[in-house]
């Protein structure tokens, strides 16, 4: 042993983390996936907004459809406690003969149950005595005719973030959906015999 010294400590050539940077490399992991766990739940928020909103849409468009092939109208209701909203119809009663009102429930309706803090943040209907009715919570509903018409509407989803809004041409009855609040949007009853 000519000039061998004795080394303490790590041997050359092996590398190994110090327990200070395996927590550094935590604590960086930990940051990342809170910033991203954030970014998801907002991104969750903005999705069922906008799944309620299209649901709304489909819906809309799907009770004008069935008014005209069924040839009786039907009525897309609000729920007067703002938890949802669900396709409806009168059908009679085959025992009675007697007209009744239904809950549509097939394989393109059934009835809505609002997520989270999804909920009707406007609504804005003029009725077919042309009266315009504005209560959120008054338990509404849009009656769409089988000559292809509808009550126009205004009709407002969001969680107080993010916002769409359905609206429903009278003369029509079609409904179209757009990204944003529904402001100072009008509503207007069209009369195609006007020239």
């Amino acid at each position: 042993m000519h000039g061998d010294k004795l080394t303490l400590g790590r041997p050359r050539g092996i590398g190994a983390f110090t327990l200070i940077e395996l927590l550094l490399v935590v604590a960086i992991i930990a940051l990342i996936g809170g910033l991203g766990g954030g970014m998801y739940a907002g991104s969750y928020r903005r999705l069922l907004v906008e799944r309620t909103a299209r649901q709304f849409l489909l819906h809309a468009r799907y009770a004008r459809i069935m008014a005209i092939e069924q040839g009786r109208p039907y009525e897309l209701h609000l729920d007067a406690e703002n938890r949802g909203f669900a396709l409806m119809t009168a059908q009679a009663d085959p025992q009675t003969t007697e007209s009744e009102s239904v809950v549509v429930r097939d394989y393109y309706a059934k009835p809505v149950a609002f997520e989270g803090d999804v909920r009707f943040e406007d609504v804005r209907i003029l009725t077919q005595a042309s009266e315009q009715t504005s209560d959120v919570g008054a338990g509404q509903r849009i009656v769409f005719l089988p000559n292809g018409s509808a009550e126009s509407a205004v009709v407002q989803i969001g969680d107080g973030k993010t916002h769409y809004t359905i609206a429903v041409v009278a003369s029509t009855g079609k409904a179209t959906l757009r990204r944003g609040a529904a402001g100072e949007m009008q509503m207007a009853v069209i009369d195609l015999d006007e020239r």
